[in-house]
């Protein structure tokens, strides 16, 4: 991890443009299927030996996931998912607070849900719910979301003085590729139950959702505790570039395993099949 600065603030190398954007990204063509899913089975093998390396170790690894809606978390720590073991990688999707939870300190609810050793945890949204969709739709005053800006750096060092690896994505999302990919909700059957009301009041607001992610960085990425910004317009390259940075920035290293191969069967000792009416699932396939 990077040398505690006590609160210095990560030196910015983005700029944004007239839209609220971050800038900055390379343009290029979109990444092919055969190539991605080539890359993301290499990058998976990694991943298999982080989680084995943080078995071994007892590491304990807490990933948050935040950006607008369509910028593509979701399919991403799918993509993280899609190899390793869920008992090692689990994914942390919180819903809207209790009433009790809404009584409780803010924090509360998430810390309970922080890695214990060898667990790597992914939290799709996070604490930073407070400084983003709470801040702008009104779910609490502004005097709390600007207290929360101010206490949460002192909560992430208590967590990684701790000994937890903490690590922070923000993907960034144009608004005409954000449009592209809401506009495609609508009518995809099996997509369209991703749009909630509260979705379409946070896409309206833009500009609210620009303000309050300026303002959310600027008060919260230090040196210890990054932001990490990740250009989420192609799915793929977005999904490959996380990762693979994830990857680069735990020193894991590859736990040597026991050779494997397959004991030889018991015998059958006159053990006949049962004729048994099983009810068979059609084969319509």
């Amino acid at each position: 991890m990077a040398k505690d600065s006590r609160g210095d603030k990560a030196e910015k190398v983005e700029k944004k443009d007239k839209t609220g954007k971050v800038g900055g990204a390379v343009k290029a063509g979109r990444m092919g299927e055969k190539a991605y899913r080539k890359e993301l089975d290499r990058l998976s093998v990694e991943l298999v030996k982080l989680q084995e390396w943080a078995v071994a170790t007892g590491a304990r690894i807490c990933v948050l996931f935040e950006g607008r809606d369509g910028a593509g978390k979701d399919g991403t720590i799918k993509a993280i998912m899609q190899r390793v073991n869920a008992r090692v990688f689990r994914v942390v999707a919180l819903p809207a607070p209790t009433e009790r939870e809404k009584s409780q300190m803010y924090m509360q609810r998430y810390v309970s849900h922080l890695p214990a050793g060898g667990e790597i945890i992914l939290f799709d949204r996070s604490w930073y719910n407070r400084a983003g969709v709470e801040r702008v739709m009104g779910f609490c005053t502004e005097e709390q979301a600007v207290q929360f800006l101010h206490d949460v750096p002192l909560l992430e060092q208590a967590i990684q003085s701790a000994g937890v690896i903490l690590v922070k994505y923000w993907l960034e999302i144009s608004p005409e590729e954000q449009t592209r990919r809401l506009d495609a909700r609508i009518n995809d059957e099996r997509k369209v139950w991703k749009l909630s009301p509260m979705d379409l009041e946070s896409y309206r607001r833009w500009y609210d959702y620009s303000r309050a992610r300026d303002d959310m960085i600027a008060a919260t990425d230090t040196e210890r505790s990054p932001w990490h910004v990740v250009h989420a317009d192609d799915k793929k390259r977005a999904r490959l570039n996380l990762i693979r940075h994830l990857l680069d920035l735990i020193p894991y290293e590859e736990v040597k395993r026991k050779e494997v191969s397959l004991p030889a069967r018991q015998k059958d000792r006159g053990y006949v099949e049962p004729d048994y009416p099983y009810r068979f699932v059609p084969e319509v396939y």
